[in-house]
């Protein structure tokens, strides 16, 4: 059984790898109506040194490997935030067949996500090592995931087995349709299926790609201003390692529309081109995308503002934290051009403008 949303780790790997399920999604604030993005992930690092309470990689004047269960989770926007709750392996437990985590109280699989949050001011002060803000916030939600993609032999079980990238990823929910409702810092959101623009990928390995490229869309309107809901757009990579070996920056890159795939995948080495960009700049960071395969050319315009973005935090299985500005945000914005190649020509199928998309820039 290929199952790549499950848990990922075994004897071989588990004492210097990592494992996570991400999600992000659009709630509604039940005071504004305002739309505002959120996003939760469960994490796991180590598990094989199983020690009988967290091990910290960032403890002052300390150098050794962490070990430990985590649930990041937050808020994006003017009141952003990145809260981090950690646990004792021993917390946690997690499905090789499907998707089921739990860590402590706090649970996911593949139709429901539950749990919650918690860090005061004063701990969050006091304990660098926790990487962590200040807040609270709690979910409970129903999940039904519409579409996906799989990234193909780059995350095939026979790469799997021999561990050879540094960095695996899979997207099982491309589009995902949240339901439920979510609490953050005393104010509640009410998560609703037709505007969650939800997301939820994994990522599992030894250690995290440089650069770091990530840019999801789930709310795409048409020139008339209408929701586009058959869209769907993903874009992930960096500089793959197999084996230790830099294959050079590349990216993978799906948009689904109207029941059609458009795959630009770097694995497939036949007819494929891409040009691509990312920027961050004084207040904003940019995604300028073009791929093109055999039949189609997709073109890709997304910018971000800074101000309401995070600076994710990971520290990686040797207890580093290489990457120090990850840019990671949910409120992307820009448009997507998908054109049919006939011959030297290109004939538009497709413009679309996007926004409250998910994305991640981060270089060291």
């Amino acid at each position: 059984m290929d199952n790549r949303n499950a848990y990922m780790l075994n004897k071989s790997n588990h004492k210097k790898n990592y494992d996570w399920w991400w999600h992000s999604l659009v709630a509604e604030n039940e005071k504004t109506g305002e739309l505002e993005p959120f996003f939760i992930e469960y994490y796991v690092i180590n598990p094989g040194i199983a020690s009988e309470s967290p091990v910290f990689g960032q403890l002052p004047g300390q150098s050794q490997k962490p070990c430990y269960a985590m649930i990041k989770a937050g808020k994006w926007g003017e009141d952003k935030a990145q809260i981090h709750n950690f646990y004792a392996i021993s917390d946690f437990s997690a499905s090789k067949e499907i998707m089921d985590v739990k860590i402590g109280a706090n649970t996911a699989t593949e139709k429901h996500l539950e749990g919650a949050v918690s860090m005061s001011v004063e701990d969050a002060a006091a304990h660098p090592e926790y990487m962590s803000d200040a807040g609270d916030l709690s979910w409970n939600l129903e999940a039904e995931k519409v579409m996906s993609y799989s990234v193909g032999f780059g995350a095939s079980p026979l790469l799997r087995r021999s561990n050879l990238f540094d960095m695996f990823w899979h997207i099982q929910g491309m589009k995902t349709l949240y339901n439920g409702t979510i609490n953050f810092n005393g104010q509640k959101y009410r998560v609703r299926p037709e505007t969650s623009a939800g997301y939820q990928d994994k990522n599992w390995g030894r250690d995290y790609t440089n650069p770091w490229i990530w840019l999801n869309c789930n709310r795409f309107f048409d020139q008339n201003g209408s929701s586009v809901e058959s869209a769907s757009l993903d874009i992930g990579g960096g500089n793959p390692r197999v084996a230790g070996i830099d294959l050079g920056e590349k990216i993978l890159v799906a948009f689904r529309y109207e029941g059609k795939l458009y795959e630009f995948n770097f694995t497939h080495l036949f007819f494929q081109k891409q040009i691509w960009s990312c920027n961050v700049e004084s207040d904003t960071v940019f995604w300028n995308v073009d791929v093109f395969n055999k039949t189609h050319h997709l073109k890709v315009r997304f910018s971000a503002p800074r101000k309401l973005m995070v600076l994710v935090k990971y520290e990686n299985p040797d207890g580093k934290v290489n990457h120090k500005e990850l840019w990671n945000g949910g409120h992307a914005s820009g448009f997507v051009e998908l054109y049919s190649k006939n011959r030297k020509k290109e004939e538009l199928v497709c413009h679309l403008d996007g926004e409250l998309g998910g994305c991640e820039y981060g270089r060291y």
